[in-house]
């Protein structure tokens, strides 16, 4: 079955009333095949489920740029000359582009609100899943990041059944693959990694379908790899910082709440998240080549470690392939430290009933003391 481009057709066995209707009478049998398919009645615009941690207040957002301006006008920033692979000259202009892709390319923080089958825990269960397929055949790191945009994109515009929603991941690395790597595996492989739950014809009708949902839009997206790239420069582009921090970039992809950061930002989160743990600082080169401060990754931060504190994280194939020597065990690394220093707020009656419980203790204690 043929897509034509020119006109913009949707193949015979699928209805979407945000592409060119179908003008042809679909038969009963392949209308019961549709896998991917619309609510079937517009609803409005659904309430945001949290506030959005990315922004703050307009006044702080004004303190954070004049901050961010400030640290532009003072700091210096060393041209690689020697390097013509870094086209140092070009830089501003490359990464002011992309600060406009970034924003382009994002999905709908919010669309699990229109899904009626599945749930944030599903989405966090696939990319697992994905990070296991992802790791299993060698593929580039950009593969996993354009494959997650995809499914988030694509889930931000269709419904999809519970049982379709492997067939929306493996779809999803199928089209970042042939994208991204210079082998890409076959569709047949791809079959195989399902272990036979979906068909060839079912990854390339699938294909099909995202692609004409996301109108073909899929090398704009620029993953965190390309930010971070430019924020390791502070550092003298330290090996065990950014090993760490491409791990816990991943482990943004497990955590919904990350829709709402741009991928700059979520370099930026990581790369801040690094420093932490390896004692170092902030400081105004990180600012200059990041364009955040540290309070505005202080969110991103503490959600970062309540995700790898976790008790149930340690079974997941993203700590798994990080706690790996040619990773230097960064997984490991971070988990211990996240569980030594990350504590969860507790309720304001439940801080009561604590502080209660030791004065308490304390009261007992100078009993024993006068006794004695």
């Amino acid at each position: 079955m043929e897509i034509s481009e020119a006109e913009g057709d949707v193949p015979s066995d699928f209805d979407d009333e945000a592409t060119q209707p179908v003008e042809r009478d679909q038969p009963e049998e392949e209308q019961e095949t549709v896998t991917f398919h619309r609510p079937s009645s517009a609803s409005p615009e659904p309430e945001p489920i949290q506030e959005d941690w990315t922004v703050a207040s307009p006044d702080t957002e004004a303190r954070y740029e004049a901050e961010i301006q400030t640290i532009k006008e003072n700091f210096k920033d060393e041209v690689d000359e020697w390097d013509v692979t870094m086209v140092s000259e070009y830089s501003e202009d490359i990464f002011e582009y992309m600060g406009k892709l970034e924003v382009q390319s994002m999905a709908d923080p919010d669309y699990m609100d229109n899904q009626e089958e599945i749930e944030w825990h599903q989405r966090a269960t696939l990319v697992d899943w994905l990070v296991q397929i992802h790791a299993r055949y060698h593929l580039l790191p950009e593969s996993l990041w354009i494959a997650i945009n995809i499914i988030d994109r694509f889930l931000s515009k269709r419904v999809v059944s519970l049982v379709k929603l492997q067939l929306v991941g493996i779809t999803a690395m199928f089209i970042a693959v042939k994208y991204e790597e210079i082998m890409a595996p076959s569709v047949d492989e791809f079959v195989f990694m399902t272990e036979g739950g979906y068909t060839k014809d079912e990854i390339l009708k699938g294909e099909r379908i995202i692609l004409q949902s996301l109108g073909f839009h899929i090398s704009q997206y620029c993953s965190p790899y390309s930010w971070v790239r430019r924020i390791s420069k502070a550092d003298d582009y330290d090996i065990q910082t950014r090993t760490l921090s491409k791990f816990l970039m991943e482990v943004c992809l497990l955590d919904y709440r990350f829709l709402r950061a741009k991928p700059s930002m979520i370099a930026a989160v990581g790369m801040y998240t690094a420093r932490r743990m390896l004692e170092g600082d902030w400081n105004d080169a990180f600012v200059f080549y990041s364009n955040y401060t540290g309070p505005q990754l202080e969110p991103g931060y503490e959600f970062i470690l309540e995700t790898i504190a976790a008790p149930s994280f340690s079974q997941t194939h993203t700590y798994r392939k990080y706690s790996h020597k040619r990773f230097l065990k960064a997984s490991m690394f971070a988990r211990e430290w996240a569980k030594d220093h990350w504590a969860p707020e507790q309720p304001q009656e439940e801080q009561q009933t604590v502080q209660l419980s030791k004065d308490a203790g304390h009261g007992e204690d100078m009993c024993l003391d006068d006794k004695q």
